[in-house]
């Protein structure tokens, strides 16, 4: 009973997103059904990114630098979190609905890579709390689950442009994919220094956060408007 509440709690914030921004796609909602994959895909996709990421760590420690705070922090950041699962989740899309006939919009590259993060973020949350407790499943609810839906989305964008595009389908995929890097990084970067630099470091995601949700919504209404504009 002592973990059946954190466990709720792990879960609701991920289940809240997928609808809030499920009811974003204005024009023509997805499938349920196509939802529901892609989520579960998402949680799947757990499996691999661990023996990805404790590769990569592995092939960091190696170097030199391995004792300073700085690089170790940009590599954790940067490279063994948000490249190794942003990619994941730009494979996922392309793998598994990229060329389905419903992801017929812009539209719909947000919302697939968004369902696919929060299904990665619904585990690795469940995963936290479960050594936490409600504390880390109230603070994550808040910031890492919506991080990840939102650095994830940003990429969606590129996605769905990428989707429709007939001349420059790579480079709009790399673009996103390292602006999803970045916002990823750069959250999880300041929490990483923190420890060693001071506690106002961390308060530094909220402004990432805030900043990255506002870029996103921008590029939620600027899809909706192509789809419009384009009868995608």
């Amino acid at each position: 009973m002592d973990l059946y509440v954190p466990l709720i709690l792990a879960i609701i914030p991920t289940i809240l997103l997928v609808r809030y921004f499920y009811f974003q796609d204005i024009n023509k909602p997805e499938p349920v059904g196509l939802i529901i994959k892609i989520f579960v895909i998402g949680i799947l996709s757990v499996i691999p990114i661990i023996f990805i990421e404790l590769m990569v760590a592995r092939m960091i420690a190696i170097t030199t630098f391995q004792n300073n705070v700085i690089f170790n922090s940009f590599c954790q950041a940067f490279i063994i979190a948000g490249l190794c699962e942003e990619a994941m989740k730009l494979f996922i899309v392309r793998k598994f609905i990229f060329n389905n006939n419903h992801f017929d919009e812009i539209m719909d590259g947000i919302v697939y890579t968004i369902v696919a993060s929060l299904g990665f973020a619904c585990i690795e949350n469940i995963l936290y709390v479960i050594e936490g407790g409600v504390t880390v499943a109230l603070m994550r609810g808040v910031t890492a689950v919506p991080l990840h839906a939102i650095a994830s989305g940003i990429m969606g964008y590129f996605i769905g442009k990428a989707k429709f595009s007939t001349t420059n389908t790579s480079s709009l995929l790399f673009k996103g994919l390292l602006i999803a890097i970045g916002v990823h990084g750069s959250y999880n970067f300041v929490l990483f220094i923190s420890p060693t630099y001071g506690f106002m470091y961390s308060l530094l995601i909220f402004p990432i956060l805030i900043l990255s949700y506002l870029k996103l919504k921008f590029y939620i209404n600027s899809a909706v408007e192509e789809d419009l504009n384009e009868n995608i």
